[in-house]
């Protein structure tokens, strides 16, 4: 992937992405931390906006944070440890074996595996770990989760991009070519009202895809059923994303045949 070529499907939407994505839970940044052989330096690669980045730099000395996007970084908050670079996941630039832990948060689908994992091993130190993560659909209760099935199917189901299904089946066919540790489960809860919910919608990427197609706002065909089955906009609902996990440690029993 390279930074002037990738398929950016976030940078227009960079500032919303940073003000409407959900954090990830610190226990996991704890348990990544507990595998981790030393806490010197991670490097969150795809890092966006920094949410991953930032729990990192509550753990280890240094963190790297790279991104494609120089309009996604440009929204990451200032924070000492952090050191943000625009780089391509697979020509990171970082020292070889360097590196304790390496994260993906949500975006593995999006790079050049073989060359990425290649990266991976050359820059991870002995024993270092990496550690990959997705989520699909959120879930606030029946009546509203119906929506947002409708929406997310039906509406703009067709603008979703074909790395979408890799998402979709949580990495789960997708390579590893590390010795694979079992993780346990982790998820993410927010507590928001409509406004930040709809917000939340409209950084996704399919989203984007049908308003710069159609010239409309696909929301805009579901909002008042929204609005019917949250009750009370105003109201916070709690909000969870199950995270599907994959973690892996750099080992010399690990080979490249998995590899795409």
């Amino acid at each position: 992937m390279n930074p002037e070529s990738f398929s950016d499907h976030f940078s227009e939407g960079a500032r919303d992405y940073a003000r409407f994505r959900p954090r990830y839970p610190a226990a996991l940044f704890d348990w990544l931390a507990s595998l981790s052989p030393r806490r010197a330096l991670a490097w969150d690669c795809a890092t966006g906006s920094g949410q991953a980045a930032e729990e990192l730099a509550r753990r280890f000395e240094r963190v790297i944070a790279t991104d494609a996007s120089q309009k996604q970084l440009g929204q990451a908050r200032e924070n000492p440890p952090i050191s943000y670079r625009v780089a391509a996941a697979e020509t990171s630039g970082l020292d070889t074996e360097s590196v304790d832990l390496v994260t993906v948060a949500q975006a593995l689908h999006w790079l050049d595996l073989p060359r990425f994992y290649e990266e991976v091993r050359r820059v991870l130190a002995d024993e270092g770990v990496i550690a990959v993560w997705s989520y699909q659909l959120a879930s606030v209760d029946e009546p509203v989760d119906r929506v947002i099935r409708r929406f997310y199917g039906e509406v703009v189901g067709a603008y979703w991009p074909p790395e979408r299904a890799l998402v979709e089946r949580g990495y789960e066919e997708l390579p590893f070519p590390f010795a694979e540790i079992p993780a346990p489960r982790f998820a993410m809860e927010e507590s928001w009202d409509l406004s930040h919910w709809i917000g939340y919608m409209g950084t996704w990427s399919a989203v984007t895809r049908y308003r710069n197609s159609i010239g409309a706002d696909p929301i805009d065909l579901v909002r008042s059923d929204l609005e019917h089955a949250w009750t009370d906009p105003a109201a916070a609902r709690t909000v969870r994303w199950p995270l599907q996990l994959r973690v892996g440690r750099k080992s010399s029993l690990a080979t490249d045949a998995a590899v795409l």
